[in-house]
Protein backbone atom coordinates (compact mmCIF):
# COMPACT_ATOMS: atom_id res chain seq x y z
CA UNK A 1 0.00 0.00 0.00
CA UNK A 2 1.56 3.37 -1.34
CA UNK A 3 1.05 6.44 1.14
CA UNK A 4 0.66 9.22 -0.61
CA UNK A 5 3.60 12.20 0.44
CA UNK A 6 2.83 14.36 3.15
CA UNK A 7 2.53 18.10 2.52
CA UNK A 8 4.43 21.06 4.32
CA UNK A 9 4.03 22.39 7.24
CA UNK A 10 1.95 25.85 7.67
CA UNK A 11 4.53 28.53 7.62
CA UNK A 12 3.61 29.47 11.12
CA UNK A 13 5.20 26.23 12.32
CA UNK A 14 7.81 26.62 10.08
CA UNK A 15 9.14 30.01 11.21
CA UNK A 16 8.29 29.27 15.13
CA UNK A 17 11.16 27.68 15.98
CA UNK A 18 13.28 29.48 13.91
CA UNK A 19 12.21 32.59 16.00
CA UNK A 20 12.84 31.25 19.03
CA UNK A 21 16.36 29.93 18.08
CA UNK A 22 17.37 33.10 17.56
CA UNK A 23 20.90 34.75 18.92
CA UNK A 24 18.75 38.20 20.46
CA UNK A 25 15.41 36.73 22.09
CA UNK A 26 13.35 39.50 23.43
CA UNK A 27 13.37 39.81 27.00
CA UNK A 28 11.55 43.23 27.91
CA UNK A 29 14.04 45.83 28.91
CA UNK A 30 12.53 48.93 27.03
CA UNK A 31 9.72 49.53 29.94
CA UNK A 32 12.60 49.47 32.98
CA UNK A 33 14.84 52.39 30.59
CA UNK A 34 11.93 54.39 30.04
CA UNK A 35 10.97 54.29 34.05
CA UNK A 36 14.02 55.15 35.08
CA UNK A 37 14.07 57.78 32.64
CA UNK A 38 11.49 58.90 33.40
CA UNK A 39 12.40 59.41 37.32
CA UNK A 40 15.52 61.02 36.59
CA UNK A 41 13.34 63.30 34.77
CA UNK A 42 11.09 63.79 37.40
CA UNK A 43 14.02 64.86 40.00
CA UNK A 44 15.31 67.35 37.22
CA UNK A 45 11.80 68.93 37.33
CA UNK A 46 11.55 68.67 41.01
CA UNK A 47 15.02 70.11 41.67
CA UNK A 48 14.25 73.35 39.04
CA UNK A 49 10.76 73.88 40.20
CA UNK A 50 12.85 74.07 43.95
CA UNK A 51 15.40 76.64 42.97
CA UNK A 52 12.03 79.03 41.23
CA UNK A 53 10.82 78.51 44.24
CA UNK A 54 13.92 79.54 46.70
CA UNK A 55 14.59 82.55 44.41
CA UNK A 56 11.16 83.55 44.62
CA UNK A 57 11.14 83.60 48.41
CA UNK A 58 14.92 85.54 48.46
CA UNK A 59 12.95 87.54 46.50
CA UNK A 60 10.67 88.25 48.28
CA UNK A 61 12.55 88.69 51.66
CA UNK A 62 14.63 91.63 50.10
CA UNK A 63 12.26 93.27 49.07
CA UNK A 64 10.22 93.08 52.41
CA UNK A 65 13.96 94.39 54.22
CA UNK A 66 14.07 97.16 51.58
CA UNK A 67 10.57 98.54 52.88
CA UNK A 68 11.30 98.10 56.31
CA UNK A 69 14.57 100.50 55.65
CA UNK A 70 12.34 103.14 53.89
CA UNK A 71 10.28 103.16 56.86
CA UNK A 72 13.51 103.13 59.55
CA UNK A 73 14.22 106.35 57.16
CA UNK A 74 10.97 107.82 57.18
CA UNK A 75 11.34 107.57 61.26
CA UNK A 76 14.69 109.40 61.23
CA UNK A 77 13.97 111.91 59.63
CA UNK A 78 10.52 112.83 61.62
CA UNK A 79 12.27 112.46 64.98
CA UNK A 80 14.49 115.27 63.33
CA UNK A 81 11.46 117.23 62.55
CA UNK A 82 10.39 116.41 66.64
CA UNK A 83 13.97 117.68 67.83
CA UNK A 84 13.70 120.77 65.95
CA UNK A 85 10.20 121.57 66.90
CA UNK A 86 11.12 120.55 70.77
CA UNK A 87 13.96 122.52 70.94
CA UNK A 88 12.55 125.81 69.43
CA UNK A 89 11.35 126.74 73.00
CA UNK A 90 14.27 125.01 75.51
CA UNK A 91 17.83 123.70 75.02
CA UNK A 92 18.97 120.63 76.33
CA UNK A 93 16.67 117.80 76.85
CA UNK A 94 13.67 119.44 76.19
CA UNK A 95 11.75 116.69 77.55
CA UNK A 96 13.66 113.47 75.82
CA UNK A 97 15.28 110.73 77.99
CA UNK A 98 18.70 112.30 79.02
CA UNK A 99 21.79 110.49 79.03
CA UNK A 100 24.28 113.24 79.23
CA UNK A 101 27.45 113.33 81.06
CA UNK A 102 26.59 113.95 84.81
CA UNK A 103 22.73 112.28 84.29
CA UNK A 104 23.45 109.00 86.30
CA UNK A 105 22.27 107.37 82.60
CA UNK A 106 23.98 105.67 80.36
CA UNK A 107 23.04 105.85 76.51
CA UNK A 108 21.94 101.99 75.81
CA UNK A 109 22.90 100.50 72.34
CA UNK A 110 19.16 99.36 72.00
CA UNK A 111 17.07 101.81 74.05
CA UNK A 112 14.07 99.61 73.36
CA UNK A 113 15.05 96.86 75.39
CA UNK A 114 16.36 99.66 78.19
CA UNK A 115 14.01 99.61 81.43
CA UNK A 116 15.41 102.54 81.83
CA UNK A 117 13.61 104.69 79.31
CA UNK A 118 9.75 105.28 79.97
CA UNK A 119 7.47 103.53 77.57
CA UNK A 120 6.26 107.12 76.60
CA UNK A 121 9.76 107.51 75.29
CA UNK A 122 9.04 105.34 72.13
CA UNK A 123 6.95 107.19 69.63
CA UNK A 124 5.16 106.06 66.45
CA UNK A 125 4.75 107.71 63.21
CA UNK A 126 1.44 108.87 62.37
CA UNK A 127 0.35 107.57 59.37
CA UNK A 128 0.04 111.31 58.08
CA UNK A 129 4.07 111.27 57.85
CA UNK A 130 4.30 107.94 56.76
CA UNK A 131 1.55 105.13 55.03
CA UNK A 132 3.30 101.97 54.28
CA UNK A 133 -0.07 100.87 53.51
CA UNK A 134 -0.21 97.14 52.65
CA UNK A 135 3.28 96.69 52.27
CA UNK A 136 4.90 97.75 55.87
CA UNK A 137 4.23 94.77 58.17
CA UNK A 138 4.02 97.78 61.08
CA UNK A 139 4.02 101.89 61.81
CA UNK A 140 7.88 102.71 62.65
CA UNK A 141 8.99 103.64 65.78
CA UNK A 142 11.97 105.61 67.29
CA UNK A 143 13.40 107.25 70.67
CA UNK A 144 15.24 110.03 71.08
CA UNK A 145 18.09 110.72 73.86
CA UNK A 146 19.62 113.77 74.87
CA UNK A 147 23.34 113.11 74.58
CA UNK A 148 24.52 116.09 76.25
CA UNK A 149 26.34 119.38 74.82
CA UNK A 150 29.77 119.00 73.36
CA UNK A 151 31.89 121.42 71.54
CA UNK A 152 31.31 121.32 67.52
CA UNK A 153 33.60 119.37 65.25
CA UNK A 154 36.18 121.76 63.80
CA UNK A 155 36.15 123.90 61.03
CA UNK A 156 32.97 125.09 62.17
CA UNK A 157 31.34 124.98 58.68
CA UNK A 158 28.68 127.27 59.79
CA UNK A 159 30.79 130.20 60.93
CA UNK A 160 33.70 129.87 58.41
CA UNK A 161 33.02 132.87 56.32
CA UNK A 162 34.19 134.70 59.34
CA UNK A 163 37.28 133.05 60.05
CA UNK A 164 40.17 133.11 58.72
CA UNK A 165 40.59 131.13 55.39
CA UNK A 166 39.87 127.56 56.17
CA UNK A 167 41.77 127.80 59.94
CA UNK A 168 39.31 127.15 62.80
CA UNK A 169 37.60 129.75 64.39
CA UNK A 170 38.87 130.88 67.62
CA UNK A 171 35.99 131.29 69.81
CA UNK A 172 34.94 127.04 70.54
CA UNK A 173 31.05 126.76 70.06
CA UNK A 174 28.84 124.00 71.84
CA UNK A 175 25.81 122.52 70.78
CA UNK A 176 23.25 119.88 71.96
CA UNK A 177 23.60 116.34 70.53
CA UNK A 178 20.71 113.52 70.41
CA UNK A 179 20.30 110.38 69.58
CA UNK A 180 17.93 108.53 67.66
CA UNK A 181 17.61 105.25 67.77
CA UNK A 182 14.43 103.92 64.70
CA UNK A 183 13.05 100.72 64.13
CA UNK A 184 10.60 99.42 61.13
CA UNK A 185 8.00 97.94 63.41
CA UNK A 186 7.83 96.61 67.16
CA UNK A 187 9.00 93.06 67.04
CA UNK A 188 6.27 91.57 68.43
CA UNK A 189 3.36 92.31 66.01
CA UNK A 190 5.21 92.24 63.20
CA UNK A 191 5.08 88.47 62.82
CA UNK A 192 8.39 87.28 61.62
CA UNK A 193 7.99 90.26 58.95
CA UNK A 194 12.14 92.08 58.20
CA UNK A 195 13.16 94.03 61.18
CA UNK A 196 15.55 97.02 60.74
CA UNK A 197 16.87 99.14 63.18
CA UNK A 198 18.84 102.30 62.68
CA UNK A 199 20.48 104.61 64.70
CA UNK A 200 21.87 108.46 63.75
CA UNK A 201 22.97 111.11 65.69
CA UNK A 202 21.49 114.75 65.67
CA UNK A 203 23.35 118.38 65.83
CA UNK A 204 20.54 121.10 67.59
Amino acid sequence: MTRAPMGDPPASRRLRPAMQAGPFPQRGVVLPVALVLLVLVTLVGLAAVRGTVMQQRMAANFYDREIAFQANEAALRQAEAAIRTATAAASGAAGFPDCSPGSGNVCQADPFNDDRVPADAITEVPTTAFDGGRLAAGKPQYIVQYMGNFAMPVPNVKQISSCSGYLPCASTQTADFYRITARSGDPAAIDGRAYVMLQSVFRK
